[in-house]
Formats: C-alpha cells, structure tokens, sequence
C-alpha cells in the first residue's frame, strides 16, 4: 500500500473493530496524517500526542470556531448545545478553563473522591449479584454500564431510577461529542439531549437552592473563588460534564478491561494468582485498549510536527490509543502485561487538562474487577461478538456476551 491509499477513517468497521494496526502502520509511515475522511490530522506517535495535549499551539477550544462557521438550520439547530458546551472546561482555555477547574476542584477533588470506596463497593456487589451463574451475561450491558452511572448519581444525590432518560440524553450528545462525522440526524439529536438534560439539572438546581445537602450539587453552589460563584448556566453545564465524562469514560474502562482478560487468559489467571497486581492491572488496562481513543484540539499556531505544516485553524486528533501502543516509548507495546512498570500512559490526558475523574475511574475499575474475580471461579466468553460503538474519540464496548461459573 503506498502512502497516498494509507488513510484513517473510524466509520471503517474494521477499523472500529481493531484500530490498532492501522495504528502501528500510521506511526511507522505518516505519523501526522491527513484524513481526508475526518478532514482534519491524526497523530499516532507518543511525544506527538503528548505534545497536542500540552502545547499552546493547539487549543482544546473547537466547538465554538465549528459554531461560527455554521449558518442556517445548523447554526440554529446547536444554538442550545453550544449555550452549554462552551462553558465545558474541557473546551476552554486559560484563563477560563482555570477558573471553571479551580471552582469544581473545590468540590471534586481527590480526598472526596478517596471518601467514596464503600458506596462504590456497595454498588459493584448490588450489580454482581444480580449476575446469573451458567446463563449468557452482558457485561457491558448489565455491568460496564450500570455502574459508573450510578456511582455519579448518587454522587449528585439523584435516583437510579432517572437514569434511562438521563442516560438517553446522554447518548444523544455522545453522537455529537463523540464522532468527527455529520451524517444522519445528529445536530438534531444533540439539541435534543442538551435540552433535556439542561432541563433536568436547572430544575435540581433550584431544589438544591432550596434545600441544600452534602450532595456535589448543593456543594457547586456553595462553591466560589475570588472571582465569584458559579453562575446559572456554568452549573447547569458543569452538572452535564459530570454525568457524561463520570460515566462514558468508566464504562468504556470496564468493557475493555474485561474484554481484554477474555483475550488474555493467561493474564488473568495471573490476577486470579496475584491479586495485589490489581492497581498495575487497571494501568495496564488503561494504557492496552483504553477508553479515551483519542483527543481533539484545533491549531492555534501555525507550526510544523514531523515535518508536516499545520495551519492555524487545522483539526488535530491526538491518537490515545496509538500512543499508548508506541514502542518508540512502550516495550512490548502489543503485549498486555499485567505488572507493567514503568506504565506512562495517556489515557487520562496531560497538562491542564488532566481528568479530575481519574481517581474515582481508578477506584471504580479496581474494586469491580477485583471483586468480579473473587466472586466468580470461571469467567468465559458467551456467544456472539462484542460490539463496539461508533465513536472517534471514545473506544469500548456497547455489547460484551460473557458467562461466570
């Protein structure tokens, strides 16, 4: 294949199936790639991705220049999207995105996030022991996904039983989040789902407003710098990140993990032998198949990576998973090994814009999986092959068929 047919495009079934040798093809023949596909780079070497995600010659600020280039329906159709968005400290530079961090970082921070071991562990049993023993599991299904979402719930102090409409809503902005493509119906879908879960936080607000708890929410009010509180919509938008990055990003962590053990019996005979390997095990699982595919930030600066000219303006897709795979900076970067040290992956970002959440997806995937272990002797696969989701900058599975004894 000459390097003009080498090209990256995540509607590619294969390619959502099991990037990674395109990756390693990429990284050893157009490490900073043009795809006409996604219209925008693709960069799949480590210190490449490393430096998207901390140079000030790329911003992550690429919803708002995508906004002021629309017109018509479009425009019209992400106007309430993009009220709340824009405010997501995930798309925002300095000074704001310091800010919004500083102000959040009062409330969800790691001694809060430590606090929350027996209520997770609560959770992980309540989920295994509604597994059937010798009967086909989703693990994804019933598992992955369940958990983390309600680990954020009741960190906002919300029902489960709200979850299906939130997690709806949720969905609906994933396929816009998510995915470099604009095919189908989802400018629609977004508007749809920043709508109703704008609606269903501005309401929790007040109530909280009202009646004030020990929940993230009543203590996001409360909150304030020298600068001031939060204001209305920043709340309102800040809620939205919560439940989409505390529960997208987790899921995803626990399919793949669990999909790769499945891959790799030997590797998990080897936790069943060792349990203590089980916080190398979760990096290892981050770094192997991790759920942040990759990163997007627009060109800030023009400047050259790896002899290629990028113009301010330009799209720019940090390839996570590529980089974790790079033997340039991994031995055996293929290979998933359990005990894995030094382990300097990617997964949760770098710099400014580091994951707050990575200490709860940490201690959620350590105690499930620790626990799936100690509770079940066999786990195997089940019939039929996992599905992955449709996503460019999420990787993991929406289907994972498995069977416990």
């Amino acid at each position: 294949m000459t390097l003009s047919c080498l090209t990256y495009d995540p509607a590619d079934p294969e390619v959502r199936r099991n990037p990674f040798p395109l990756y390693t093809r990429l990284q050893d023949e157009d490490p900073v790639h043009w795809s006409p596909a996604l219209r925008a780079w693709v960069l799949t070497r480590y210190d490449d991705v490393r430096q998207v995600a901390m140079s000030e010659s790329m911003s992550p600020d690429r919803l708002r220049p995508f906004y002021a280039q629309l017109k018509g329906e479009r425009r019209e159709l992400l106007a309430e999207v993009m009220r709340y968005l824009s405010l997501w400290m995930v798309f925002r530079d300095p000074p704001e995105h310091t800010r919004l961090r500083r102000l959040v970082g009062t409330v969800f921070n790691l001694k809060a996030l430590e606090a929350l071991a027996d209520p997770v562990t609560r959770v992980v049993d309540q989920l295994l022991d509604a597994l059937p023993t010798g009967q086909p599991v989703d693990w994804a299904r019933q598992v992955a996904m369940p958990l983390p979402a309600y680990v954020i719930l009741d960190l906002l102090a919300i029902p489960h039983s709200d979850f299906p409409d939130l997690k709806a809503w949720s969905d609906d902005l994933r396929a816009f989040i998510g995915s470099a493509r604009a095919d189908g119906d989802r400018y629609a879908r977004a508007r749809s789902g920043a709508a109703g879960l704008a609606g269903y936080f501005r309401t929790l607000i007040a109530a909280r407003r009202a009646k004030p708890g020990e929940d993230f929410v009543s203590r996001m009010i409360a909150a304030r710098d020298e600068q001031g509180t939060l204001s209305e919509d920043e709340l309102v938008a800040t809620c939205m990140l919560v439940l989409f990055a505390g529960h997208e990003t987790t899921t995803h962590l626990l399919g793949n993990a669990v999909h790769a053990l499945l891959t790799h019996p030997d590797q998990l005979q080897r936790l069943r032998d060792d349990p203590s390997l089980i916080d190398s095990a979760v990096e290892e699982f981050l770094r192997y198949d991790g759920p942040s595919n990759a990163i997007a930030r627009v060109v800030a600066a023009d400047h050259a990576i790896e002899g290629r000219q990028l113009k301010a303006g330009d799209r720019v897709f940090g390839m996570v998973n590529a980089a974790n795979r790079d033997p340039r900076r991994f031995d055996a970067p293929q290979a998933l090994d359990l005990a894995r040290n030094p382990n300097r992956h990617l997964t949760f970002g770098f710099g400014l814009h580091f994951c707050m959440g990575a200490p709860l997806a940490r201690l959620e995937a350590k105690l499930c999986i620790s626990r799936l272990l100690q509770r079940f002797g066999r786990i195997e696969r089940g019939v039929g092959e996992p599905e992955w989701i449709d996503a460019l900058a999420m990787r993991g599975v929406c289907s994972l068929p498995i069977q416990l004894n």
